[in-house]
């Protein structure tokens, strides 16, 4: 699986976008934006989700390329968004608070699925 930075510089290329457009579009600088692609910064789940609109892409498809996410979580949701969607959209909560919160959430669905194949199995 490519990095995170590697994703981003092949949407980015895809989109036919100069590394500055997207940065404007973003609302980040040229040089953050530039870091990120290289691997340098860890963007937080706020600017993720301004990229991906730079990208006209889901913030879902950035949150599990950075791992915030889990990839099956998003799967299995109706509307590829639900929960997991919901706490990263949240302006109140922390960048901390929203990946504990998806952590405990991805936690909790892996449990349930783990034991809803227990009970299938003999």
């Amino acid at each position: 699986m490519a990095s995170l930075g590697e994703f981003l510089r092949e949407q980015r290329r895809q989109a036919k976008l100069s590394l500055r457009q997207l940065a404007d579009m973003a609302g980040v600088s040229n040089p953050y934006l530039s870091q990120i692609e290289r691997g340098l910064r860890k963007p937080s789940a706020e600017i993720l989700q301004q990229i991906a609109k730079g990208l006209r892409i889901s913030a879902e498809t950035l949150y599990v390329q950075a791992g915030i996410l889990d990839a099956e979580a998003v799967k299995e949701e109706p509307g590829a968004g639900g929960v997991p969607a919901a706490v990263l959209a949240d302006p109140e909560l922390s960048d901390e608070q929203k990946q504990a919160l998806l952590q405990i959430y991805t936690s909790f669905r892996n449990d349930r699925s783990r034991q809803e194949k227990e009970k299938e199995s003999p």
